[in-house]
């Protein structure tokens, strides 16, 4: 008899409650011990491994639990005074990826005066193609991630004029594919990160109206399982991570209730580690602050509260940091309001 490839998991009964003074606890004490397994394999990710635990801790107001001043003496050690990029570590390459996540943690901190803001703007222009692409860093690879980062740095330093942003945003619509969806550049498989990175790009610059969004609407929804949690893309497992960038494409489209939310909280609350704290990609696997941030990013977005009145701090579905701080930048994303087929 052949085997079959399941797609789905079953979830645990009932889903434990949400449990932010461990998940705030865990985020706090990672990455704290330089002598850990994980911090020495995860050195190339670190500024983004920063970036996701800061702002999970922000989203539940405990922001204050790590030294600000450790924070911006490691975001200036990063800093490529030459190219105006950051990378994720001391002596690595610089990055547009790291970029966009060391200027979110400056911006958690209002801390801009901290780095020289017109060499990182000089460093994002320098990387915008002729096609409105950008490359990621001085190797040359495009992808949609990178317009992303690009665009959203921008915004967050007030200097979106600094590019040609029509051309930028004709190229993340080269990407979208004929079931509504888009993929890493024109003809690659679609992907609900990626997604997320061509909606989030549309709506800092005010073009998400260009997007058929019933269309992309229904490849969204369509990731949704019956274990209540998402995938990225067809006959895969679902993913705690897709909560966040499912739910956070389909809020900008207007298209969040065309969803299960019930089910997708107990998914996500199911990711939980009880006796650790944090979240993980699915029930019982090793939890980490990746998967941390976007459950907690994704309730955000839900507005879950639990019977304690336990509450998350409301998330910019766009930028992925806590509302209050996109507010005080007085940056405007395009949300579109909701209706269509459901």
């Amino acid at each position: 008899m052949a085997a079959s490839l399941s797609t789905d998991i079953i979830l645990p009964n009932p889903p434990p409650d949400l449990l932010l003074p461990k998940h705030a606890e865990f985020l706090s004490r990672y990455g704290t011990s330089k002598e850990d397994y994980e911090y020495c394999m995860t050195e190339f990710l670190r500024m983004s491994g920063m970036y996701w635990g800061l702002t999970a801790l922000s989203l539940m107001d405990k922001l204050d639990s790590v030294p600000p001043s450790d924070v911006i003496a490691f975001i200036q050690d990063c800093f490529d005074e030459t190219t105006g990029g950051f990378s994720p570590a001391k002596d690595h390459d610089p990055h547009v990826l790291y970029t966009l996540s060391a200027v979110q943690i400056i911006a958690m901190y209002d801390e801009f005066k901290a780095v020289d803001c017109s060499k990182i703007v000089s460093f994002i222009q320098s990387l915008q193609q002729a096609d409105g692409s950008f490359f990621g860093d001085q190797y040359g690879e495009v992808d949609i991630r990178f317009s992303f980062c690009a665009v959203a740095t921008l915004s967050l330093l007030k200097k979106l004029d600094a590019i040609n942003a029509r051309k930028a945003a004709d190229f993340i619509l080269s990407c979208q594919n004929f079931d509504g969806g888009f993929g890493s550049k024109p003809g690659s498989e679609s992907h609900a990160g990626l997604i997320y990175c061509a909606v989030g790009t549309l709506s800092i610059l005010k073009e998400v109206d260009r997007i058929n969004s019933d269309l992309l609407g229904w490849w969204l929804c369509e990731r949704q399982l019956k274990s209540g949690g998402f995938n990225g893309r067809p006959e895969k497992l679902p993913d705690v991570c897709y909560s966040w960038w499912v739910l956070a494409s389909l809020t900008i489209l207007g298209r969040q209730d065309w969803i299960d939310q019930k089910a997708l909280i107990k998914f996500i609350l199911s990711c939980q580690d009880t006796s650790t704290g944090g979240f993980a990609d699915r029930p019982g696997d090793v939890v980490d602050p990746f998967h941390t941030l976007f459950g907690l990013g994704a309730l955000s977005l839900l507005g879950y509260q639990d019977e304690k009145l336990l509450k998350l701090k409301k998330i910019n579905p766009v930028f992925c940091m806590s509302q209050d701080i996109i507010d005080k930048l007085e940056i405007e994303v395009q949300i579109l309001p909701g209706g269509g087929a459901s």
